[in-house]
């Protein structure tokens, strides 16, 4: 799912090309991806576009007459320009097209036509004191994996820089909010703002001007998310995992969790008291099979 780096960047390459100029057209094509029905999609049609801004994970183009176009890509839905054959949604403006594209049959991606600016709940993470951002974390009792991906606290952060950003504090991505120290709110509040900086940062000189094409989840560059089995960039030791749903949680157990290895909620299952509850004893599993 594009999480905040990646929106940042479609927003500025949309705003370059659509901000000034009139949708002439639109077309969706997708039976579940327009999720409003009043104000109409034709609503927008021979408006100028005057904004565009990024509301959490959505992209929102404001129109003339307070009108907006809302899209939430969630986990498989891409934008393009000028591109991509028989797309789910396509919106001419008079200066180019922009499609959407959904791979896989889940069809999760939204549409919404709106007559008042997206709003986001959670808090900016890039924008606020440590202060305000301490008090969003420790609010409430969550983990700090949870915390971190839920909107409602902060806008923008998925699972893969949740990781990313785990791993920069080196803190458990299993710890409970109100047992951090202040200290551990220190590092956590500076790796947020130094991970998500610097990934925005890349992708604008990955983009270098052209609209972003090469938009994913796992990138090479990262540290854990996506990384099972390989070694941490930090100590050396390989990445572990912990699966549920379509999701998962990479970490390093040397530098985050003190060398204990958190419970996969399928394999501990099967499992049970055999689980091994770190490194030396999963290699010693591994040796007696």
């Amino acid at each position: 799912m594009p999480e905040l780096p990646d929106v940042v960047v479609y927003v500025e390459a949309l705003a370059e090309r659509v901000v000034g100029h009139r949708l002439t057209r639109a077309q969706i094509r997708g039976p579940f991806l327009l999720r409003s029905v009043t104000p109409p999609i034709d609503a927008l049609i021979g408006r100028e576009a005057i904004e565009v801004r990024r509301a959490g994970k959505r992209i929102g183009i404001g129109f003339e007459g307070g009108f907006w176009l809302a899209i939430h890509l969630m986990i498989a839905g891409r934008l393009h320009w000028n591109g991509k054959r028989q797309p789910l949604a396509a919106f001419e403006f008079d200066s180019g097209t922009l499609t959407l594209t959904e791979a896989g049959t889940q069809h999760r991606a939204q549409i919404h036509v709106l007559d008042r600016s997206p709003e986001t709940v959670g808090v900016e993470p890039l924008e606020i004191s440590r202060d305000i951002f301490d008090a969003a974390l420790r609010g409430e009792n969550h983990t700090l994996k949870r915390a971190l991906t839920d909107p409602r606290l902060f806008s923008g952060i998925g699972n893969a820089y949740s990781d990313e950003i785990l791993h920069r504090a080196q803190l458990s991505p299993v710890t409970l909010t109100t047992r951090l120290s202040d200290d551990d709110v220190d590092r956590l509040y500076k790796a947020t703002r130094a991970v998500l900086t610097q990934w925005v940062d890349r992708l604008r000189v990955e983009a270098k001007g052209k609209f972003p094409e090469k938009v994913t989840a796992f990138r090479a560059e990262m540290a854990v998310h996506g990384k099972y089995k390989q070694p941490c960039p930090r100590c050396g030791t390989k990445v572990q995992r912990i699966r549920y749903a379509s999701n998962e949680t990479n970490y390093c157990p040397k530098c985050q969790t003190g060398g204990k290895l958190l419970a996969d909620r399928a394999l501990s299952r099967l499992l049970r008291e055999d689980w091994p509850r770190t490194l030396e004893e999963m290699e010693a599993l591994k040796g007696k099979a």
